[in-house]
């Protein structure tokens, strides 16, 4: 039986949220598989709304070529969209791999609705992320591929496709954002 404590679970959490469970990492992907089985087994779609893994999209480079990898912006949380009372707490709670809620036992904390939708939206784009401090004209060494260590001079900065335009000994080279450093 549920003590006192227990059972005013949603004394700070009134009405719908996001909240954010911790798991095991590397187990984010099976809890919320776990817990979608979960909540159709148990009747809960009336109280758990949705269960979220965080991605975002992360340039790599290797051997001079970027390629596009998703990767967990949270390792070792998921975010579950839900009313929490005894029985919906008791559900994320139990399901295998999830090892409790951010906030205290017994009372989780929901993200404010700037938060949720900031983190929802993927927040910061991996283009601004990827977006070397540097203007058309600024000198730059290569860090990447082909030309890597050589210097030259911004001629160009296009934001939307993460590319750079760089001369190089008078000959434009186009490259990734991350493939240059401001000197």
């Amino acid at each position: 039986m549920a003590d006192k404590e227990e059972l005013d679970l949603h004394k700070d959490n009134p009405g719908r949220a996001w909240y954010v469970i911790h798991t095991y990492s590397g187990y984010e992907n099976k809890v919320k598989a776990n817990l979608e089985r979960l909540i159709h087994t148990a009747n809960m779609e009336d109280m758990i709304f949705g269960v979220v893994v965080p991605m975002e999209d992360e340039v790599e480079i290797k051997d001079g070529h970027e390629k596009v990898v998703p990767r967990k912006v949270f390792p070792g949380y998921v975010l579950v969209d839900m009313v929490v009372d005894e029985r919906s707490w008791y559900v994320v709670r139990n399901t295998t791999g999830v090892t409790g809620f951010v906030g205290s036992e017994k009372h989780p904390i929901p993200l404010t609705p700037a938060e949720a939708q900031r983190i929802l939206q993927g927040g910061i784009t991996e283009r601004e992320k990827a977006a070397p401090e540097v203007a058309v004209g600024d000198a730059v060494r290569i860090k990447a591929g082909v030309f890597e260590n050589y210097e030259g001079t911004i001629s160009e900065i296009d934001t939307e496709k993460a590319r750079l335009k760089v001369i190089v000994d008078g000959t434009p080279v186009e490259m990734g954002f991350r493939e240059v450093e401001r000197i």
